[in-house]
């Protein structure tokens, strides 16, 4: 049957309300190669998947294209109000990626900063690129996240960058600094000697097994005299970051392990190094921070779904630590109840 369509002076004759010509196939396509640039699979992989849907080829450039509609999520994500504070603890790295920039290949820094906030999940809550991880970037980083609502920030774990202690001095007035476990141990390497690093390291990891802060500061000094007698410069590097180090000892026990440690940041940056490492050298910024960003929303997503990362009762004694004006005790985690309590 033949059917004549009118001719329209503008528009077309698919009405937008009723149908649009094409879209829905257009979009489930932008869907697929989107959501496959987000789990981190590379162009020539691309191009095999799409033969499958009878495509024939697809290009880097139309690749970028379908996958700048996560630009708006990630958008929204970046900059969306802090409001499930308090945030008492705050971690924060930087990352080295490579972008293009006026046709040479060049480092920048992409600053990450999570938190835990007041329900006890964790949060991600922003991401900068910065072209060095200078005092300037992270500076215009955390004053972002202030405009934006962060606040009860009362532990703030990180590597010792002198930029970015003197911006989370600037920004947090009132909060302690931990230095990075992770971060620490291999700076103590760099002055240690090879032969004796691992009954050094075995001593450092000493200090964190202990059962209280008196305990904690007592094995410490027992180190720092052990190694006065056989490695005095690895006893003076030690003993001159105790502040920085033993800074968790003045929170409950019960969150030390979450608090000295940056290992969960470390699991993100790897996470976030995966997808990344396929593209290699990002096109320009807007697509790292595209990838990157959508990567972080995803595992803020996924943490939200996940049980509580420290419990309301915890939480409630940490805050008590830094205003003791405080309740000590909070609302309980109904998944922590106890038999004991319910039959109390």
């Amino acid at each position: 049957m033949d059917l004549a369509i009118p001719k329209l002076r503008s528009g077309s004759y698919f009405p937008d309300w009723l149908l649009t010509h094409r879209r829905r196939a257009e979009a489930a396509l932008v869907t697929v190669v989107a959501t496959s640039y987000l789990l981190g699979v590379s162009t020539r992989r691309m191009e095999k998947l799409v033969a499958t849907l009878g495509i024939a080829s697809l290009s880097k450039s139309q690749v970028s294209e379908m996958a700048k509609s996560l630009d708006a999520q990630v958008e929204a994500f970046r900059t969306r109000p802090l409001d499930a504070g308090p945030y008492t603890f705050l971690a924060a790295d930087a990352l080295v990626l490579k972008v293009r920039e006026d046709g040479r290949t060049v480092n920048v820094h992409a600053l990450v900063a999570t938190a835990v906030n007041a329900e006890g999940y964790r949060e991600i809550l922003g991401l900068q690129v910065t072209t060095s991880e200078d005092g300037a970037g992270w500076l215009a980083f955390f004053r972002d996240l202030s405009a934006r609502g962060l606040s009860g920030v009362g532990l703030v774990t990180s590597d010792a960058h002198a930029g970015l202690k003197a911006a989370i001095a600037a920004t947090l007035p009132g909060a302690s600094w931990q230095r990075c476990r992770t971060h620490y141990s291999m700076n103590l390497l760099s002055v240690t000697p090879k032969s004796a690093w691992p009954w050094v390291k075995a001593l450092l990891h000493s200090v964190y097994d202990q059962p209280d802060a008196a305990s904690v500061h007592a094995q410490f000094d027992r180190i720092i005299d052990a190694l006065t007698a056989k490695l005095p410069t690895v006893a003076d590097y030690l003993d001159a970051a105790r502040p920085d180090i033993l800074a968790f000892t003045a929170f409950p026990k019960a969150i030390w392990r979450q608090i000295w440690s940056n290992n969960p940041q470390e699991r993100l940056n790897r996470e976030i190094r995966r997808r990344s490492d396929v593209v290699g050298i990002f096109p320009d910024r807007n697509s790292l921070i595209r990838l990157i960003g959508a990567v972080l929303a995803e595992q803020h997503d996924e943490w939200t779904e996940m049980r509580r990362y420290i419990g309301l009762d915890v939480l409630a004694k940490a805050r008590q630590v830094l205003d003791p004006e405080l309740p000590a005790n909070g609302p309980t985690d109904p998944l922590e109840v106890t038999p004991e309590a319910l039959t109390a």
